[in-house]
């Protein structure tokens, strides 16, 4: 499709991208994540490169009036259809429902990752909708509105792109990788340099959402990035990439989900099982 020609999906096309997911335990939660992941999409591209409200969030992060309207549709919306669920965004922070505690569940978005990208123009950014159930993603939706792509996936079914099942790559060599290592810090440096040596190519592409998809439909062999991810950004990438055959972790080694991690805390390293155990290596 056109860059800021997003197509309108119809209610029976998102049913069916939901049905494709083969969920038996969390088809209407996957179905509504799907339709409110398009609803905020459509948002976006009506506004796209015409925004009149963008502020600095922090020293290298802005938001826009974008970012609130997406947020504000989808948490209104699971609000309703769930309203013993807790919610927690990236501009609202956690918002805890009446028996949210007893229900064990949470909705966790991003209503626009790749915020910069967004405001000045570049074509790579999506919306990331995640249900937690447990303490673990239960659902996951990454849509770009500019390719008008849904990944999704549930833990009990396949991930999806539009409705396909997609995998994780399946190289042999290292040398044909295409990654993208975001880390840095004391002790990180060589480590990196060395990875880079060790792989084809290297992007950086601004939304971690949108990557973590990638690495789930094979565009990307690895993602990699250190401390300065949160929930919002992996928690439903993340689980399409797991579903999708990638293993995911921590750049330490760990469970790659932890709701007590605080935000901007978080790390990922997603790759498919044949290069993770040696990038995990590269990195430790």
């Amino acid at each position: 499709m056109t860059i800021g020609a997003a197509s309108e999906s119809s209610a029976e096309a998102r049913a069916r991208l939901a049905r494709l997911g083969q969920s038996a335990a969390y088809g209407p939660e996957l179905e509504l994540a799907i339709d409110l992941a398009h609803q905020a999409g459509r948002i976006q591209m009506e506004r796209y490169e015409h925004l009149e409200d963008i502020r600095a969030k922090g020293p290298r992060d802005v938001v826009t009036e974008v970012d609130h309207l997406c947020e504000g549709l989808v948490m209104r919306a699971v609000q309703k259809r769930y309203p013993n669920d807790a919610f927690y965004a990236e501009e609202i922070g956690e918002v805890a429902a009446q028996g949210a505690a007893k229900s064990g569940r949470v909705w966790i978005v991003d209503p626009l990752d790749g915020t910069i990208n967004y405001a000045n123009g570049i074509p790579f950014f999506c919306v990331s909708i995640a249900l937690v159930a447990e303490g673990r993603p239960v659902v996951g939706v990454v849509y770009d509105p500019t390719r008008d792509e849904t990944f999704a996936g549930a833990i009990d079914g396949p991930s999806l792109r539009n409705g396909q099942p997609i995998h994780v790559g399946d190289k042999d060599d290292m040398g044909d990788l295409v990654a993208t290592l975001a880390v840095g810090g004391r002790g990180t440096v060589r480590k990196r340099h060395e990875a880079l040596r060790a792989i084809r190519a290297h992007r950086s592409m601004g939304s971690a959402a949108l990557t973590l998809a990638y690495v789930a439909c094979g565009r990307f062999d690895v993602y990699a990035q250190g401390a300065g991810l949160s929930a919002w950004d992996v928690a439903a990438a993340g689980l399409i990439a797991e579903r999708a055959g990638a293993t995911v972790t921590t750049l330490e080694g760990g469970p790659w989900f932890d709701l007590a991690c605080p935000a901007k805390k978080w790390s990922s390293l997603a790759a498919s099982p044949r290069h993770h155990a040696t990038m995990l290596a590269m990195f430790r």
